[in-house]
């Protein structure tokens, strides 16, 4: 990926404080023209700079309040077949290879304790799934953000 302007910056500092702006207001913001700042929304799009809509969505909304991380122990050859199929879980949000102890980190939601065990027994269900350790998120202390990257990209550290 190319590495991103002070222009492009800027737009995407805009963006993280008003996800909802309007190109000309952008554009206003920012003191740059409308066809400007909708062909850099472009090339960034192009660029896959920016996520899904659905990361904004909240899974309690949808009844799903708990939200759990399990660590994924796997028999390093079916890797392949056990990515697939955690992909077939619609609890699970999203999954990571991983360092440590733990090939997989998998994040997931549920409606409730004997929900979680549920999904924890789909996983172990899995043929080359040796062993879960799962950690119940009991609080977000720090929400998903890019806010700190993007000022440091725009200036000096």
């Amino acid at each position: 990926m190319q590495p991103l302007d002070g222009t492009d910056i800027r737009l995407l500092e805009a963006l993280s404080r008003d996800a909802r702006s309007t190109v000309v207001a952008l554009a206003q913001q920012l003191a740059l023209s409308r066809n400007t700042v909708q062909a850099r929304l472009a090339q960034l799009e192009a660029k896959g700079v920016f996520l899904t809509f659905e990361r904004r969505i909240s899974p309690a909304a949808l009844g799903y309040p708990l939200t759990a991380f399990i660590h994924i122990h796997v028999q390093q050859r079916k890797l392949q077949q056990i990515t697939a199929e955690l992909a077939q879980i619609p609890e699970l949000l999203e999954a990571f290879g991983v360092t440590g102890t733990a090939d997989i980190l998998a994040q997931v939601v549920s409606r409730s304790a004997e929900d979680l065990f549920r999904i924890n027994s789909q996983v172990l269900a899995i043929d080359g799934v040796e062993r879960t350790d799962t950690s119940l998120a009991m609080h977000e202390l720090v929400p998903f953000r890019v806010g700190p990257l993007l000022k440091r990209a725009d200036g000096p550290s």
